[in-house]
């Protein structure tokens, strides 16, 4: 390790640590995690004439956060953003259900392009959820087993690396929940690996933002976390402080 101000501390040691930056990544990452579900889930918008989901441009985002959080704070630290992303996409669903269902005023006239926007069908939010949660914890363990794999090395093959399994879980789940037997086979599986082939290219692009927020966060935290002794079961208990 090259900054001798920067501590190499244990998976468990880190679960038990305070660092000053931890929450706002959390924050940022919940964020734009609900944004790009909650606004570009809904719109699919066509760019010299490639028709696109607009929220791919961003959901690809909260992939590069969660590979942040693995990488500074490490795996269980990690595991707590993936279950807070989960259940604010859960509560998101159940906000946008009930909203939805509610009688609306008389004179009022936007019900029908609330429902457009916010009446996602079951199946949609069944796929989004179980594909976000199952991805995203997958992309953190391929990370975290490859860090400690390369000695900290090589950032960006851990990066993309967990990208492409994380993502190839994401889009193996979320296009047969939604879609199948509403789209043709054919078009499932092509929109599949689209999506899945544009993503692994969105987070090899933004390889060198994620090479300076890691350096950032790392310089400012003064510790750099490796999982040799983390327990990766997503329902595994915290460390007590």
């Amino acid at each position: 390790m090259s900054d001798p101000q920067i501590s190499r501390i244990d998976g468990t040691a880190s679960a038990r640590r305070h660092f000053r930056y931890f929450d706002y990544v959390m924050a940022s990452f919940v964020a734009i995690l609900l944004l790009s579900n909650l606004i570009g889930a809904a719109k699919l918008a066509q760019v010299g004439g490639f028709t696109f989901g607009a929220g791919i441009l961003f959901f690809p985002v909260s992939y590069v956060i969660g590979d942040v959080l693995t990488e500074v704070y490490g795996y269980a630290n990690a595991r707590r953003c993936v279950w807070m992303g989960f259940f604010a996409l859960v509560f998101m669903a159940f906000m946008s259900f009930v909203v939805v269902a509610m009688p609306p005023a008389p004179g009022w006239d936007g019900q029908a392009a609330y429902e457009s926007v916010f009446g996602s069908t079951w199946r949609i939010v069944l796929a989004s959820v179980t594909a976000f949660w199952a991805g995203e914890f997958v992309n953190s363990f391929v990370l975290a087993k490859m860090k400690v794999l390369t000695g900290g090395r090589m950032l960006w093959t851990r990066t993309i690396g967990s990208t492409v399994f994380g993502q190839a879980v994401d889009s193996l789940l979320f296009y047969p929940i939604a879609f199948l037997g509403i789209w043709t086979h054919e078009q499932v599986l092509t929109v599949m690996v689209t999506n899945w082939l544009m993503k692994v290219v969105w987070e090899a692009v933004l390889t060198p933002v994620t090479y300076a927020v890691v350096g950032w966060l790392k310089a400012r935290e003064g510790a750099d976390v490796y999982d040799t002794d983390t327990d990766f079961s997503p329902f595994a208990k915290a460390p007590q402080v």
